[in-house]
């Protein structure tokens, strides 16, 4: 919370508590108590007990490598992120492995636009590259391969919309059975 809002909230309970009969000495306690109410309540808000709609699959293609290097930027000019996580409730997946290969400006494939990075500790990826031209009837694509321990490995693809310079993909992994 920021200083403002504390000032804010103790001088509207010191003017409400002194309504009440509560003195002085007892509203910092009592304000206290009540913030970390609210705070455990928004906990318990935020914990997601329902499960995750699982990212399609789509095609590996013909032009997956393994081993790319380890980086998060091929290029300049679109920035995709977003959190891997879990099918079963929602909950971030550290340390997956996420692998990523699209073409150059030029409209080819080649060792220079592949990438290997890891989620964070909240499942976060965040990954730099051209915006992917369209080639032979395809429209713009980065290929994604994602694989963590417990999971099933996921292939798929992300379509960016054309002109747009970031884009957020959320990548939803099944566990294995």
């Amino acid at each position: 919370m920021n200083r403002l809002f504390l000032y804010i909230a103790f001088g509207f309970l010191f003017l409400t508590f002194a309504d009440m009969g509560i003195s002085r000495r007892e509203t910092p306690l009592l304000g206290l108590t009540l913030a970390m109410a609210g705070e455990g309540a928004k906990s318990i808000q935020t914990t997601n007990t329902e499960p995750c709609k699982p990212t399609p699959p789509d095609a590996l293609g013909p032009f997956y490598t393994p081993n790319a290097p380890e980086r998060t930027s091929v290029g300049k000019g679109h920035i995709l992120s977003g959190v891997v996580r879990t099918s079963v409730d929602c909950s971030p997946i550290a340390g997956a492995r996420i692998e990523c290969w699209l073409t150059g400006p030029d409209g080819k494939y080649d060792d220079d636009h592949r990438a290997t990075m890891f989620a964070d500790k909240e499942g976060a990826y965040k990954f730099e590259s051209n915006f992917p031209p369209p080639y032979s009837g395809r429209p713009s694509h980065i290929h994604m391969k994602i694989t963590a321990k417990g999971f099933r490995t996921l292939v798929t693809q992300y379509y960016p919309d054309m002109g747009k310079t970031e884009g957020e993909f959320d990548l939803v992994l099944i566990p294995v059975d």
